[in-house]
């Protein structure tokens, strides 16, 4: 092998640039964590009754974009089962049936130019909508917890998600009715099976003109809850849930933007702009249960993914087997 000088400098520039794609860096405050290359910080805010833990790549590519995604709990569940682990004998059921942080995981190692940020936002009473109705200018409040965690990482100029499962819908709409205006620095919105707060009056406009940005993306993930019937009774009133909700949602959306729908005995898919905007709502003859199954099954993941170059069969399916399952912790 010929290793001229100046040969060997070419290779030494090379290696080098190849180092400087990504770089180590424990941010302010963190703290690094595990063998999964994260660094996380825990935030209490007891004034407001809100705990925030941020998870973060170790190493971040400067030449990529930054993804700060704001994921608001659902009802009931804490960060530590909303993040999931491996399950042992005696271990509560509620750890294995969300997995947010193997699923950001595998985000991250699919797409390695980019950089996700998660930050699980869980107000201290477990349940956003209660949170919102005794907190007296909760809208500001939801505002101001969205901007301050933009404000933490500018230096990145992360590009923000607004996230969640269940009633963190609540606080997605909180953040929609505190703005005049859907900032440009929302990047995507995503409802996993949560827009149950969804109203025409006072969503449907900004969601629309925040929408005529070509870069913005907007998922929306149901199932039909009006068939279930649980202890005896509906689970859901005919107008209360999310499969009636979304389909309001689309149905508006339609009167501005072109869908191009798609039907089969598992799904309804409705999507816009070249699924841009992508409705998915999971048919449901059985009247079964399927309000967290979605997230399981990969919902996270395609909430991120929709959209891009990863969104495709060969590297996962929504509503399919967990792929995620080498990156849970234990």
């Amino acid at each position: 092998m010929n290793r001229s000088p100046y040969n060997i400098i070419l290779f030494v520039i090379f290696l080098t640039g190849c180092v400087n794609l990504s770089h180590s860096q424990i941010l302010k405050d963190f703290i690094e964590t595990g063998r999964y290359d994260e660094q996380e910080l825990w935030i209490k805010n007891g004034h407001d009754s809100l705990t925030i833990n941020i998870n973060a790549p170790l190493h971040f590519n400067k030449k990529g974009e930054t993804f700060l995604v704001l994921f608001a709990l659902p009802n009931g569940n804490s960060i530590e089962w909303t993040k999931g682990k491996k399950m042992k004998l005696g271990d509560d059921w509620h750890f294995d049936i969300q997995h947010i942080a193997a699923q950001t995981r595998y985000v991250r190692k699919l797409d390695k130019k980019n950089n996700y940020i998660v930050a699980y936002l869980m107000a201290d009473n477990k349940s956003w909508p209660a949170w919102k109705r005794t907190h007296h200018g909760s809208y500001d409040l939801i505002r101001g917890f969205v901007d301050s965690l933009a404000e933490r990482f500018k230096e990145y100029h992360p590009k923000i998600v607004l996230n969640g499962h269940s009633g963190g819908g609540s606080f997605i709409f909180g953040y929609l009715d505190g703005v005049p205006r859907i900032p440009e620095n929302i990047d995507r919105i995503a409802f996993l099976d949560s827009d149950y707060g969804y109203e025409d009056n006072f969503h449907t406009k900004k969601i629309i003109e925040w929408l005529r940005n070509e870069n913005h993306k907007l998922v929306v993930l149901a199932y039909n809850d009006s068939l279930v019937i649980y202890n005896g009774k509906p689970l859901v009133s005919p107008t209360g849930g999310t499969w009636y909700r979304s389909s309001l949602m689309q149905r508006k959306l339609a009167e501005d933007f072109p869908f191009k729908t798609t039907a089969d005995t598992s799904f309804i898919d409705h999507s816009s702009w070249n699924g841009r905007i992508r409705f998915i709502l999971k048919q449901n003859p059985n009247g079964l249960i399927y309000h967290t199954v979605q997230v399981e099954k990969n919902g996270f993941i395609f909430s991120l993914l929709s959209n891009t170059k990863f969104d495709r069969r060969k590297y996962f399916t929504y509503f399919g087997d967990r792929v995620y399952g080498k990156y849970i912790s234990d």
